[in-house]
């Protein structure tokens, strides 16, 4: 027995990698980052860091050197690159063989396909002729790359079907046609597992996207059918077990019209929508993920509240904006919130930060959540006081 703590590498330096931090000083583990550059997210929070390029096997190999584990902040790391590093005796957790599934939409599908998880109706498509065999409307997603609503289109005609094509040959990926959905909304079902198989599911939230970019989140979904919901759990369950994941996995969801839940994508890190386990679960997304890559036993999923929101703080088109300044005004009208930054310039469209309020009652913890956050964006003027 040994009373150090193992070494976790966490390989991308963004505001993903920056929440790790705070539970990792509070369990003892120190964190190794491999950084895109010197200033970024999670560097202003992690003292042992280099900068480097993920896509570099050599620059890899260094930054893990005497870690115990390696995990992600990102999905973009070649496969190649991880299937090398574990066959040095590198723990990527998740491993290679279950990642592939987050990285590359054409394998995710064809993989849910043998579970017969639900899906929207799919195929590879490699030209304009093979997306109108397959119908219009529809949706273009590049295979590889995409995210936040980039890689992504609503295709209704073969001309619209240029630009998806240019940018998939541009960037040397492929592109997959997906049924456009008529759905009620969207949801996200959160589990984490660890190597040894234990797992827990947290509830099953909505979320609400804005141009592809997530705006915010309702813990748990409201008005969800409990029957759905724990079908929705019992399939991200599923999936996580089957795929061989280790740590968090998101499954992104389609509820539709008719009462049905499909996959939409599938995430394999801390995401988005779990953000308001920070402040309103027993246990952070962030802890669970680090208890499970290290396979320490799991903490409880559970609501500390009735209801949990969750707002992203987006850059604004004129780039204004109150973050650190705006203290004041939010702090001062709602005691009870929590606001995380995340080192970040105000950027159009960029995620900066969220807050988290929580409540027993739904319609206060959307206003209190809403609010913040536009203030902080800078949405709001000051006659708002």
């Amino acid at each position: 027995m040994t009373s150090r703590a193992p070494a976790v590498a966490v390989i991308g330096g963004g505001q993903l990698a920056r929440m790790m931090a705070e539970p990792a000083a509070a369990l003892g583990i120190p964190l190794r980052l491999l950084a895109e550059g010197p200033d970024v997210s999670a560097t202003q929070v992690i003292p042992d860091h280099r900068v480097g390029d993920y896509r570099d096997l050599r620059t890899l190999t260094e930054v893990t050197a005497g870690c115990e584990v390696v995990t992600f902040d990102h999905e973009h790391v070649p496969t190649a690159h991880l299937e090398a590093l574990a066959m040095a005796g590198v723990a990527c957790r998740p491993g290679p063989a279950a990642l592939v599934h987050a990285q590359d939409k054409a394998v995710m599908r064809a993989r849910l396909a043998e579970l017969a998880a639900p899906c929207p109706r799919n195929a590879v498509v490699t030209s304009t002729d093979d997306v109108e065999a397959f119908g219009f409307p529809c949706v273009l997603k590049t295979t590889r790359g995409g995210y936040d609503g980039k890689g992504v289109w609503v295709v209704r005609s073969a001309d619209d079907c240029l630009e998806p094509f240019a940018v998939a040959q541009e960037s040397g990926v492929g592109l997959i046609a997906e049924e456009l959905i008529d759905f009620r909304r969207e949801l996200s079902a959160l589990v984490v597992r660890s190597p040894s198989g234990q797992a827990a599911a947290y509830p099953v939230v909505e979320s609400v996207q804005v141009d592809g970019i997530c705006k915010e989140v309702v813990a748990p979904a409201p008005g969800l059918d409990p029957a759905l919901a724990g079908q929705a759990q019992q399939l991200a369950l599923m999936l996580a077990g089957e795929l061989d994941v280790t740590g968090v996995l998101a499954v992104e969801l389609f509820e539709t019209t008719d009462g049905r839940v499909l996959v939409n994508e599938l995430a394999m890190r801390p995401h988005n929508t779990g953000h308001w386990s920070q402040d309103g679960a027993v246990t952070s997304q962030f802890e669970n993920h680090l208890r499970a890559v290290l396979d320490l036993p799991l903490g409880s999923p559970e609501p500390r509240a009735r209801w949990t929101v969750m707002v992203n703080i987006l850059g604004g088109p004129h780039e204004t904006g109150r973050l650190y300044d705006g203290y004041p005004h939010a702090m001062a009208r709602d005691p009870r919130l929590r606001v995380h930054l995340y080192g970040k310039d105000l950027r159009p469209g960029r995620k900066v930060g969220h807050v988290n309020a929580y409540g027993e009652d739904l319609d206060d913890c959307l206003e209190r959540a809403r609010h913040a956050a536009a203030w902080f964006a800078g949405e709001l003027g000051d006659e708002s006081e």
